[in-house]
């Protein structure tokens, strides 16, 4: 990995990413689409073809060298991976899913199948993914649970003045701790602290924080915790769910099959230990030891560093927007170094967000155009699409710039 001075010499850490040298003619790939999935360094690739060449093996099950080995390799990174959102019991607390939509399915069906009832309540916000959304609405169908919405607020924050009423009765709190549209931070504090006094548990989707802020999912007060690997430098196919130890021995397994069992009888079954309860068949070996390097990235570079860059090239994109285009209008909040991330949604006037993401890409700048998952924020925000541009360690202002030209492209197609 480059060697990096204080603030982030984004051009060395450009060379660590090899998709990043492409480049088309004379025009350099502009990747603006890390909130749909980041790019992944050398050191991660590197990390998964050696598992491949070297020591590929089943794990947990092998006497021999090699599957030792593997096994060793893949709790290595779930270890690492609890020590980088602070879990107190890494070896125990850390679950790997394939994504942080399945971490949230988990919670979901093994958690709210056994504990929620008809009429109870769960409260989530208008701002979620629909990975913290569709679960409910479907055990909302299944159970007859109660839904309830913490509401967007006109600063594009959330509004927490009916915090209390909405969580009085609540069973489970989900929220995301970073929204993938707005850009927008949460303020978890009041969040967690309602639903302590309503006796609630606490699910957070951390998805779009744990790659750009440092995370401690015990200071956080949270009870569950997903995240995925791809958007954090890691490889797609993994991802982690994070809960406290007593919840998940009291919850009943997700799935079955080998691995998450300790016996099987033709009558019935055991559990396995955690985490491996929640780990029926092979896991994803090479995408975990992937995880774990990325983790090593991340920690290399360090997240404070990460965020402080990530705040000043946000100012700077949208000033430069601003003073360019009297056009265009964003979806998110005021700059700010605690509440909010790297993540530009904007409306440019009339012109629909796919044709500007196709003439972006004419200029090698890519960025999203869609609902971005997120369907019901658009009908609150009075969209149904927007344009969306989301920065990372590997983005400077150069990036910001090449956004900016190409804006002027579509302005002169669309004009």
């Amino acid at each position: 990995m480059a060697q990096l001075t204080e603030s982030l010499d984004v051009q060395a850490l450009k060379k660590d990413f090899p998709l990043l040298s492409r480049s088309d003619g004379d025009r350099p790939l502009v990747y603006l689409d890390s909130a749909a999935s980041a790019q992944r360094p050398q050191s991660v690739l590197d990390a998964m073809d050696v598992y491949y060449a070297t020591t590929h093996a089943n794990v947990h099950r092998g006497v021999y060298a090699i599957a030792e080995e593997a096994t060793r390799q893949l709790e290595a990174a779930r270890a690492s991976l609890g020590r980088f959102i602070g879990a107190p019991h890494p070896h125990r607390e850390v679950v790997f899913t394939k994504n942080a939509t399945e971490a949230i399915n988990l919670v979901a069906y093994a958690w709210g199948r056994q504990n929620l009832r008809s009429g109870d309540v769960v409260v989530l916000s208008e701002i979620e993914h629909h990975a913290n959304l569709v679960p409910w609405l479907m055990l909302k169908d299944e159970l007859g649970i109660e839904l309830r919405f913490i509401p967007l607020g006109a600063d594009f924050h959330l509004d927490l003045s009916q915090l209390d009423r909405l969580t009085e009765g609540a069973k489970l709190v989900g929220v995301t701790a970073a929204s993938n549209v707005l850009g927008t931070i949460v303020d978890l504090d009041p969040i967690v602290a309602a639903a302590r006094a309503a006796g609630a548990v606490v699910l957070v989707d951390g998805a779009q924080l744990a790659p750009h802020r440092p995370v401690d999912v015990a200071a956080m007060g949270a009870d569950f915790f997903a995240l995925t690997g791809h958007k954090m430098l890691g490889p797609t196919g993994i991802g982690a769910l994070w809960a406290r130890t007593e919840l998940l021995e009291a919850m009943a397994p997700f799935l079955g099959g080998g691995e998450m069992i300790r016996d099987v009888t033709l009558d019935g079954f055991t559990t396995n230990e955690l985490p491996w309860k929640f780990e029926a068949g092979t896991p994803p070996i090479a995408e975990a030891i992937g995880l774990g390097a990325a983790v090593a990235y991340l920690e290399g570079v360090g997240l404070d560093r990460i965020g402080a860059h990530e705040t000043a090239l946000v100012n700077y994109a949208l000033g430069r927007l601003a003073a360019a285009y009297d056009v265009i209008r964003v979806f998110g909040p005021a700059p700010d170094p605690v509440r909010r991330s790297g993540v530009i949604s904007f409306a440019f006037g009339e012109v629909h967000p796919h044709d500007v993401a196709q003439v972006l890409d004419q200029s090698g700048v890519c960025v999203r155009a869609g609902h971005h998952c997120a369907k019901p924020l658009m009908r609150v925000l009075g969209v149904s699409a927007t344009t969306r541009a989301s920065l990372y360690l590997y983005n400077d202002e150069s990036d910001i710039d090449a956004l900016v030209d190409g804006l002027g492209a579509v302005q002169k197609l669309f004009s």
